[in-house]
């Protein structure tokens, strides 16, 4: 007579020398005790749990950024990035590096132009001293358009460098928090370019700009705005910046169009990132941007059109 099979007790798929009567809810198969996830209803296996994890939507923001900006990540690189150009400048300043870290204006805290400075700070256009007539270098109005990007890291002097790499840290964080890294991003830079725009526009000839200034003004009244939105006080940040911009025309030597310019610009793309409809948010936003530098475009084209010729009296 024959004898009936023995009965196969079943194994772990991953490990064959563990005998299991668990399965996975999702595909069924053997799962031991350290193969089990536990799920709303019974264990899922690990390559179940896998591959759950790639569908499963991204926790966003209020303003549709992911949550990994809650780690200041970019705001912590900016900062790496300042600091980083900085020592570049004092070392391109070779023999004369003490002057790229002190005793130029406001009393030797600020520093003096070094190598790196003169290439990369904004220059609307040169003029003649004392006749005023119109010449070529290297400016804005003669082609050196990166100069509006490349200025917004450059600072003159330690001191300059690090009241503005705080003023990042604080004001960074929460906006990065609030918006995502890619949306923080944009606005940061965006509200430096405004700065620097400003600066081409209403400046003088032969003024040389530099620093992240116009970024941090942008990110006050940006925070501002988003705070607004949320419903959360702002009555710590008001106070701070109106004594920023006290302080901006009071003293000499301080560009305040590229203050005012990161300030306005920083209010215009917090609106448009802040207040976008939720279902087309996304669009809205990138709209925003794309608009701010169509903006920027038309407005240095005026500027250039209004630039006098090389050779004329300006």
């Amino acid at each position: 007579m024959t004898q009936p099979p023995a009965p196969v007790v079943p194994v772990c798929y991953r490990h064959t020398d563990r005998e299991t009567y668990v399965r996975c809810n999702r595909c069924d198969r053997p799962i031991c005790p350290d193969c089990m996830n536990e799920a709303s209803v019974g264990f899922q296996c690990p390559e179940c749990v896998r591959e759950g994890s790639k569908t499963q939507r991204q926790a966003r923001t209020a303003f549709g950024g992911t949550q990994a900006g809650a780690a200041g990540t970019v705001t912590i690189t900016l900062i790496v990035i300042n600091v980083l150009v900085f020592i570049i400048g004092i070392i391109s300043a070779g023999s004369n590096a003490a002057k790229g870290v002190a005793g130029g204006g406001l009393g030797g805290l600020l520093s003096g132009s070094t190598p790196l400075h003169d290439w990369g700070a904004e220059v609307p256009y040169f003029t003649a001293q004392g006749s005023g007539i119109r010449l070529a270098g290297d400016s804005v109005a003669d082609g050196d358009f990166y100069q509006l990007f490349t200025s917004i890291f450059l600072h003159y002097g330690v001191f300059h460098l690090l009241m503005n790499m705080w003023a990042l840290w604080i004001l960074g964080r929460p906006l990065e928090a609030a918006l995502g890294r890619v949306r923080f991003l944009a606005l940061y830079l965006l509200c430096g370019l405004g700065g620097s725009v400003l600066v081409f526009l209403a400046a003088a000839p032969n003024t040389a700009s530099a620093g992240a200034s116009g970024a941090i003004f942008g990110m006050f009244t940006a925070l501002i705005v988003v705070f607004r939105r949320m419903r959360l006080s702002v009555a710590s940040i008001i106070p701070v910046l109106v004594l920023n911009l006290i302080l901006t025309f009071s003293i000499s030597g301080i560009s305040w169009q590229a203050h005012i310019g990161g300030l306005v610009t920083g209010a215009l793309v917090a609106a448009g990132f802040a207040y976008a409809p939720q279902k087309q948010r996304t669009p809205v936003q990138i709209a925003t941007v794309a608009g701010t530098l169509v903006l920027f475009a038309i407005l240095l084209g005026v500027g250039l059109a209004n630039v006098p010729p090389v050779g004329s009296v300006a």
